[in-house]
């Protein structure tokens, strides 16, 4: 962990505070503590002799409790380290500087729960023994996203590495494919995570396996539709990972549903690929025979209707309105005889 040094490299007129403590540390403590920790700064390079906590307490116009606990609530979040000079009420509090242990300054930010995500909270990054790794990766992230990451960004990668147990290589990865996709979005980011961890997706060969069957089935869908030229849209990869993941089709059924939708309705139409689909899910289609006995029973039920309709039956109208009527011909026959 990277613990925020208090040091001050900056002109003599000048304080420099790390955005680690802003994006991290500030938003969650008392506004109280947040002013003693800016003066022991402001402070800290001086030439002159250390703060007190009585001078802390008369230029704050704190009680000297006050900032006994502004100081006690630095010192848990590993911020700040002081000495005391005697035990009497006059303590000097002198700021020490705290080394680069290789990573950046994560411990004590919001725990990480991503998108609203259902997380518990995630151990410290102490316990890995490379803390250098995901310094690392998170300097590739930003090269990757062009932009400092946020915490939340942090939070989310650090999900990735800690709870979903992802290597540095691969989360690389995650990040590079992602983004060579159009989408920078870390919520984006994360939804591909959580399906190459539900995958059980865990090196970069088989995530790239994964991607290249990915990618092979979303432009084989574009083909059969007639859609060239361009990626598949985002709601368009929705209905495909669906056909895939939920419905769990294979590429040979997919396309057969999309050459049944350009010769029903001659236009692409992801959804009404969707409704030919999802008929066949519910009727346990697994593989392409299925289909063929479908079709079967559905042309034998249409001509039994067809055989039950095509009795002629006359119509009435204005002349013919009344019932007909019979004629036994033999007795007739006899009867004209007779006569």
């Amino acid at each position: 962990m990277k613990n925020l040094t208090l040091t001050n490299r900056a002109q003599n007129n000048t304080t420099l505070l790390e955005n680690e403590f802003i994006d991290c540390y500030m938003t969650k403590a008392n506004g109280e503590y947040v002013k003693v920790y800016l003066l022991l700064l402001r402070h800290v390079d001086s030439t002159k002799s250390p703060l007190t906590v009585s001078e802390i307490a008369d230029l704050l116009d704190h009680t000297e409790k006050d900032v006994l606990r502004a100081l006690n609530y630095w010192k848990k979040q590993g911020l700040l380290e002081y000495e005391t000079e005697s035990e009497s009420d006059s303590h000097t509090y002198t700021p020490v500087s705290m080394s680069d242990t290789g990573a950046s300054a994560l411990e004590s930010c919001c725990s990480p729960n991503p998108d609203k995500t259902s997380v518990s909270a995630v151990p410290s990054l102490q316990q890995y023994k490379s803390r250098k790794e995901f310094k690392e990766l998170l300097f590739v992230a930003e090269q990757y996203l062009g932009k400092t990451l946020s915490a939340n960004d942090i939070n989310t990668i650090t999900y990735f590495y800690e709870t979903l147990q992802m290597s540095a290589d691969l989360i690389e990865y995650l990040i590079e494919y992602c983004v060579e996709n159009g989408h920078k979005s870390i919520h984006y980011i994360q939804k591909v995570a959580l399906s190459w961890s539900e995958r059980k997706i865990t090196t970069v060969d088989e995530a790239k396996a994964g991607t290249l069957m990915y990618n092979r089935n979303c432009y084989s869908v574009l083909n059969a539709f007639g859609i060239k030229g361009r990626s598949p849209a985002a709601s368009e990869t929705v209905y495909i990972k669906k056909w895939n993941d939920e419905y769990g089709f294979s590429l040979d059924i997919i396309l057969e549903a999309c050459s049944r939708t350009m010769n029903t309705i001659h236009q692409p139409s992801f959804d009404y690929t969707d409704s030919i689909l999802r008929s066949w899910k519910e009727k346990n289609v697994r593989q392409l025979k299925d289909i063929d006995l479908i079709d079967a029973d559905y042309f034998k039920e249409k001509e039994k209707r067809k055989k039950q309709t095509s009795s002629p039956v006359m119509s009435r109208n204005k002349f013919n309105n009344f019932e007909g009527r019979s004629y036994n011909m033999s007795d007739l026959e006899r009867k004209l005889i007779q006569q």
